[in-house]
């Protein structure tokens, strides 16, 4: 009897990383099909972030309607998994009794044990210690089913700032070995991807010493990538400000490689709301990194995260943020309002702004940057951009991606997909371009 699994994935691009590798995994040791019709499942993965607001109400809600499901077909095993599950453990089984797993984002390559034994013994099964990399040693080969790929080089975060969950969600930061890294994208490279996005919850934070004792930092490990020649383009997320020194800088002057784009979260532009959050630099230290980055790649563009309404936040930190927004030009961003994690010491921090008001602060930041990011996209007229096809529409349409992520169209009887081409552009709107092939 084939067995089938439905993954529901929540939060970030580590997430999603993630679920493939739970996919990959239960298909290799269990021989488990996926399916998108949670009812047909066998085993219903949840896999959580707990960055958003309210984001274990969520959790509790879905796991409501599995009950329905599982009431109906008993011999459904229900899975948590990620931050939440880490965040709540034990709590999990406390409050929906018929979950027959948790585990956390270190622990997922014990699925199929954890499997096991809930079926010999009857009763749910937690895991969300954090063996450093051990699983990505447990996990079967790396897979893909296109020209670009994610592969986590790293885990966890070391930065404690004060609003965020991670560091006690997945660890601290570890680095994989360079070597295992490598033998990853060689695999990958054999099944067509020509495109990296380099994982990390601090991605540039990146370090590891080999057994010659060569130590590589990220922007080494960048270098060395690039060298397979397979591999046309590089991009990585998400990265921190205290980790962009000058050597990773000459990156986007010297390697071609590696997409004219980053994203660096700056989270707000007053040093005040900055040193709440314990993000250890200054407006300006960042602005003096933008401007390093504008000299080795003057085309580069820049998107960034923004917390709205941290505890204290006044009308002035908000304007400093605006003027911050317009200094560096960023182009598109994730804005969101600031929801307290348990257990964080911004969680303890009293609030009294009214929340109609944080509203319209993050609604002018929305706008502001979204216009920013439209007026990049028509800054693209007639220039020349490095696309990777990776969607056929019909026989002479064709779709992809800018190194800025723009979503190109392009008509041409040539087969160009999963290929990275030269595309003139012909026409802009908003965030999607249309052109021509050089």
């Amino acid at each position: 009897m084939i067995k089938k699994i439905f993954i529901k994935t929540y939060g970030c691009q580590m997430n999603e990383y993630d679920s493939d590798q739970i996919s990959n995994l239960m298909g290799k040791m269990d021989s488990y099909q996926s399916t998108d019709q949670v009812e047909d499942a066998d085993l219903v993965v949840l896999n959580t972030c707990s960055i958003r607001e309210k984001a274990e109400d969520k959790v509790y809600g879905q796991l409501g309607r599995l009950r329905e499901l599982k009431n109906k077909k008993p011999s459904m095993k229900i899975a948590v998994g990620g931050c939440v599950a880490s965040q709540e453990g034990e709590n999990i089984i406390k409050r929906a009794p018929y979950v027959d797993l948790v585990f956390g984002p270190q622990t997922l390559h014990k699925i199929p044990s954890l499997l096991k034994e809930n079926e010999r013994v009857g009763s749910a099964q937690i895991d969300i210690s954090f063996p450093a990399i051990e699983k990505f040693d447990q996990l079967p080969q790396a897979k893909s089913n296109g020209p670009s790929s994610y592969v986590s080089i790293m885990e966890g975060c070391s930065k404690y700032c004060s609003f965020c969950v991670v560091p006690y969600t997945r660890g601290e930061e570890v680095s994989r070995p360079a070597e295992d890294i490598i033998e990853e994208i060689l695999r990958l490279t054999q099944q067509g991807v020509i495109e990296l996005n380099l994982l990390g919850q601090n991605v540039n934070a990146y370090r590891y010493k080999d057994k010659k004792g060569f130590e590589y930092d990220f922007a080494e490990l960048i270098n060395l990538i690039s060298e397979i020649d397979e591999i046309n383009r590089i991009r990585f997320t998400t990265s921190h400000p205290n980790e962009m020194n000058d050597t990773l800088i000459e990156c986007f002057q010297n390697n071609h490689k590696l997409a004219n784009f980053i994203h660096l979260p700056i989270q707000s532009g007053s040093d005040r709301i900055l040193s709440a959050m314990k993000r250890n630099y200054l407006y300006l230290e960042y602005k003096q990194i933008i401007k390093k980055l504008k000299a080795a790649s003057p085309n580069i563009l820049i998107s960034s995260d923004f917390i709205v309404g941290f505890p204290g936040e006044t009308d002035q930190d908000h304007q400093q943020t605006i003027k911050a927004i317009k200094e560096i030009d960023f182009d598109y961003s994730y804005s969101f309002l600031y929801s307290a994690r348990p257990g964080t010491p911004a969680s303890y921090l009293k609030d009294s702004t009214n929340e109609e008001i944080k509203k319209n602060r993050l609604q002018e930041i929305q706008n502001l940057i979204n216009e920013q990011g439209k007026n990049h996209t028509h800054a693209l007229m007639n220039s020349e951009q490095r696309v990777l096809i990776d969607e056929k529409v019909d026989e002479i349409t064709f779709k992809g991606k800018t190194d800025n992520n723009r979503i190109v169209e392009i008509k041409t009887k040539q087969d160009i997909l999963n290929q990275m081409v030269k595309v003139k552009v012909t026409k802009t709107t908003n965030r999607r371009i249309s052109g021509e092939l050089i």
